[in-house]
């Protein structure tokens, strides 16, 4: 027997959203409880590359699943249309996505945005900038939270403060221990240490967030601040980890990176990922590596992968991140109860300071249509 499901998603269709449970692959789920009151609608702007969008959006949805639990969330998924797609991926969003500009007029209570491999030298020459910059001030007005993972918290923080990414002398890459550094509501039911995927070459210097008034709550050891958040108007939550990754996403990474560099695509080949493989497994890819350059390209790959993927994947952080995204949406669901609340409040005072309309009149109207 499945069990529930509290993530509803709706997809465009006709001009209407459409409820779609049995056409999205997750395993053995039911229909969702409608009697659930605690309701929140979520956007995730889904960014990421041809070959990733499909993981990436299962990925978020499986993860906004598991930390749901009471919570009914409504989900409509989004994209940007200035970014070139393969006929493949673009059949895909537009049997499943939003444009971002149908973003405008929603009522969102959070947004998720996710990052991408970067084209251009300077994020600000992304073909998706300017509509980014929209977002990022849509969201800082018509949402109580919002989530901006990897790349879009460099981006999301360039913009709003002009601090730049810098580029690291090796790629941050594996499950990394993390510790609070801080406190904060995201962080409850957290262990003061626990380990998180990173796969980045880039980071943001803690000394400038701080001074722009960023709340660090969480650190990497040996790859700098995890996860940052920024109180204005909406809460925004910013990641430079991947809680979302599935077990075997950092090992499609490492082969996605294999290939790469035997095609001449990039000039180093790939480190292996740091605290992802144990240590026998570790040692025979590193010694494929070394090898590598004697060896025939299709060689190397199939030795590469087999070794890779002959030890099962655990994924050791999956109730961490539920966690953290569970906090994350009871922080919105307290934000909105609370603005209903004074809504109705000032609603009811309203009704009550109304005088009685026209009372004279109304007895001078009766006692004339008597006479």
């Amino acid at each position: 027997m499945g069990v529930n499901m509290p993530v509803t998603l709706y997809f465009p269709e006709s001009g209407k959203h459409s409820l779609d449970i049995a056409a999205y692959p997750i395993n053995s789920l039911n229909e969702r409880d409608e009697s659930s009151s605690k309701e929140l609608a979520i956007g995730l702007l889904n960014n990421m590359g041809d070959g990733a969008l499909e993981a990436t959006e299962r990925q978020f949805i499986s993860l906004l699943n598991a930390a749901a639990e009471d919570f009914h969330i409504r989900l409509s998924l989004y994209h940007f249309p200035e970014v070139p797609r393969r006929k493949s991926a673009k059949r895909h969003l537009d049997r499943r996505y939003h444009s971002v500009e149908s973003l405008w007029n929603s009522k969102l209570d959070g947004l998720i945005v996710t990052g991408r491999e970067p084209v251009a030298p300077s994020l600000r020459d992304e073909p998706y900038w300017d509509s980014f910059v929209q977002v990022h001030e849509w969201a800082r007005e018509n949402t109580f939270a919002t989530i901006w993972s990897c790349l879009a918290a460099h981006a999301a923080v360039l913009h709003m403060d002009g601090i730049e990414r810098q580029r690291s002398r090796h790629k941050h890459y594996g499950i990394f221990e993390c510790v609070q550094v801080s406190e904060h509501p995201v962080l409850k039911h957290i262990s003061a240490s626990f380990r998180l995927p990173h796969s980045r070459w880039n980071g943001l210097p803690e000394a400038e967030l701080t001074q722009c008034g960023y709340q660090v709550l969480t650190r990497a050891v040996d790859a700098g601040v995890d996860c940052f958040v920024k109180q204005d108007s909406s809460l925004f939550v910013y990641f430079q980890g991947h809680p979302e990754y599935e077990a075997d996403t950092l090992l499609f990474e490492y082969r996605r990176d294999v290939i790469r560099y035997l095609n001449g695509e990039s000039a180093a080949y790939p480190s292996v990922p740091g605290g992802y493989f144990d240590r026998e497994t570790r040692r025979n890819l590193l010694r494929v590596q070394h090898e590598a350059a004697s060896r025939p390209h299709r060689e190397t790959l199939a030795l590469a992968s087999s070794i890779a993927s002959s030890v099962g994947k655990v994924n050791g952080w999956g109730i961490t991140a539920s966690t953290f995204y569970r906090n994350w949406l009871e922080h919105m669901y307290t934000q909105k109860s609370a603005r209903e609340q004074r809504a109705n409040a000032a609603a009811a005072s309203c009704v009550s300071t109304l005088p009685e309309p026209f009372p004279n009149m109304q007895r001078e109207m009766i006692g004339g249509s008597l006479e």
